[in-house]
């Protein structure tokens, strides 16, 4: 008889490589118990059918999950036309098929069209809440609701290969864009439909899939070794502009969560240090007023 993992303190930043068929939260809950981590979550998360990168927080990294939700994501998708489904991809039930009389130019101009700042409308199986319910319960329940249009970036697509029924695409965009619903607006901009036949993604928050860690890589790894695959912290954060308090006084005041009266720009959230260049020397996360005094957002809970 085995006896139940104890659960223990641990923290850091997996860059997992999620495989396709399971949930986010799935993958989340077996790495977990891979760490033994007694706190976890994600920042932000893919659809059962989509793969690729996914960053998971443990212990202490949670506190920064914040700070990457605002991050451009990088995708390779499979659009395939002619049909379009319930849910916008490969999981959903056919709705309509039409006929394909698409060639690479045609394509081409149709991607230039949904290049730059472009509006979406969230599709119904989503996680968005209405009258707290998730979307995607009214549309299990067959019901439609009226969604408001929302603005993402998409920097640039390219077009990897066609041959005439399906496209393998490699979009680059901002948060909140659903490429389910881009792959649709492509189909109808080219009078055919289309609906998302595979999604994986290559790059989140400046990290890269090349980076990540498989999933069942991990599974075969001891609570220990896996441990070691994580990220410190101070990583999710290395985007902000970086402070450094100049003597361990201020730093242990700040540790304490005290405000300091700096003369700090008020520019946004910024990365705290010590006055060292050790991982002990990440303070956490803090914004400084008008005045600029410097107020602690989030922190590590080490001691200096």
């Amino acid at each position: 008889m085995t006896t139940r993992s104890r659960w223990r303190a641990v923290d850091g930043l997996l860059l997992l490589d999620k495989p396709s068929g399971i949930t986010s939260t799935a993958a989340l809950q077996r790495a977990r118990r891979v760490l033994q981590a007694e706190k976890a979550g994600h920042t932000g998360t893919l659809d059962p059918l989509a793969s690729g990168l996914l960053p998971l927080c443990f212990g202490q990294a949670t506190k920064f999950a914040r700070f990457l939700l605002d991050a451009d994501k990088r995708y390779t998708a499979t659009l395939r036309f002619g049909l379009t489904t319930t849910t916008g991809d490969a999981d959903g039930e056919p709705l309509r098929q039409r006929p394909v009389a698409v060639d690479e130019p045609a394509l081409r101009a149709a991607l230039a069209r949904f290049t730059g700042d472009i509006e979406q409308v969230p599709p119904m199986y989503s996680a968005l809440k209405r009258d707290g319910r998730p979307l995607y319960e009214y549309a299990r329940a067959g019901i439609e609701l009226e969604r408001a249009s929302r603005p993402v970036t998409i920097h640039a697509i390219d077009l990897l290969s066609f041959d005439g029924q399906e496209a393998v695409i490699d979009v680059t965009c901002s948060k909140g864009t659903y490429i389910r619903v881009l792959a649709e607006d492509i189909g109808e901009a080219l009078d055919c439909g289309a609906h998302l036949g595979g999604l994986r993604r290559t790059a989140s928050s400046g990290w890269i899939l090349a980076q990540a860690v498989a999933l069942a890589d991990l599974e075969a790894l001891a609570a220990d070794a896996a441990e070691a695959t994580l990220l410190h912290p101070r990583q999710m954060v290395a985007h902000l502009p970086l402070l450094r308090l100049p003597d361990t006084q201020l730093a242990q005041r700040f540790a304490w969560g005290q405000r300091l009266v700096l003369d700090a720009p008020a520019s946004g959230p910024l990365a705290v240090w010590g006055p060292g260049d050790a991982d002990a020397d990440f303070l956490g996360v803090a914004e400084a007023d008008a005045e600029g005094v410097l107020q602690p957002l989030r922190l590590m809970s080490s001691v200096v």
